[in-house]
């Protein structure tokens, strides 16, 4: 029974509700009633003679018990999902769907004419594309939410891998019209005399900027903050002052000539890189192969 048990829809609601934290959770996501769930999670137990969670009101857990179990689901999961590849690839890269996590910049200005262009040579491929926090995308890639993860990282995650990686200098946006437009480079002393427009405190590059000022000791009072970076950028645009950003995320307003776009040298804000990413040990469907390997080309040919 348990062999049999092992290759239910146990397992799979077992591993949602790990994976999520909750049975209301993986209710949502599976479109399966909590009390379903539940009553699937527990019979498992029974089989298994041990419980696999911690439960609390905040939600639940897993034990020792359970992270074992929850490797081996993945484990499964992986399996299913690579002799489904198998299959696809007899076929070629005639059908597919790509899913990519990616940063506003990317996902707004980037990703759009590079799936435009794709879907000419693969018009059967489809793509989901959301915008998520750095966190966020790695976590979507260790429950194989996404395929490709698209980010701007500082520090390496555990069960990813990195598919391609570069520097990503830190730019600062103006008008063609402004006092700083003709500048080779500066530094963040000088845009204090200026209106700033900011991203939150959650990406890559704010923090980056935080840090750098605060070992200057310098006070940066942004008139604008946001979470949209298209917001951010049409404040530049119709000269509300200075805001940053990395160069795939404006190269488009700097071809049209409605921005200025010019690196920022402080120490300490070239520690931040574009990263391509996938989960380690995941062997890719064909059409996700083959977007991947259209994405690296692209980056390495674009960016400078």
């Amino acid at each position: 029974m348990k062999a049999t048990y092992f290759q239910d829809t146990a397992l799979r609601y077992f591993y949602e509700v790990a994976r999520t934290g909750s049975l209301a959770s993986a209710s949502a996501r599976l479109h399966v009633a909590p009390s379903a769930i539940s009553r699937q999670i527990s019979t498992l137990e029974k089989v298994l003679g041990v419980p696999l969670f911690e439960r609390s009101v905040k939600g639940m857990t897993l034990n020792a018990a359970g992270e074992v179990l929850a490797t081996h689901a993945k484990r499964v999961q992986m399996d299913a999902e690579r002799a489904v590849q198998e299959i696809q690839s007899l076929l070629g890269v005639r059908t597919g769907r790509v899913a990519i996590a990616a940063s506003a910049g990317v996902a707004n200005e980037f990703l759009p004419p590079l799936i435009v262009e794709f879907r000419r040579s693969f018009p059967g491929v489809s793509f989901r594309v959301d915008v998520q926090d750095p966190a966020q995308i790695s976590e979507s890639l260790r429950g194989v939410d996404v395929d490709i993860g698209i980010q701007f990282a500082r520090l390496p995650e555990r069960d990813i891998k990195i598919q391609y990686r570069r520097p990503s200098t830190v730019l600062a946006l103006m008008s063609p019209t402004h006092p700083l437009a003709q500048a080779r480079t500066l530094t963040l002393a000088q845009l204090q005399a200026f209106p700033l427009a900011l991203p939150t405190e959650s990406t890559t590059i704010r923090q980056a900027i935080d840090v750098a000022c605060a070992r200057q000791e310098l006070l940066l009072d942004p008139v604008l903050v946001s979470n949209n970076m298209p917001t951010l950028h049409s404040f530049v645009v119709h000269e509300g002052g200075i805001s940053v950003s990395s160069e795939i995320s404006v190269r488009h307003l700097v071809d049209a000539g409605l921005i200025v776009a010019i690196p920022v040298r402080d120490h300490g804000l070239n520690l931040r890189d574009v990263e391509v990413q996938t989960l380690v040990g995941r062997s890719l469907p064909p059409a996700v192969q083959r977007f991947l390997d259209h994405l690296i080309r692209a980056l390495t040919e674009q960016l400078p």
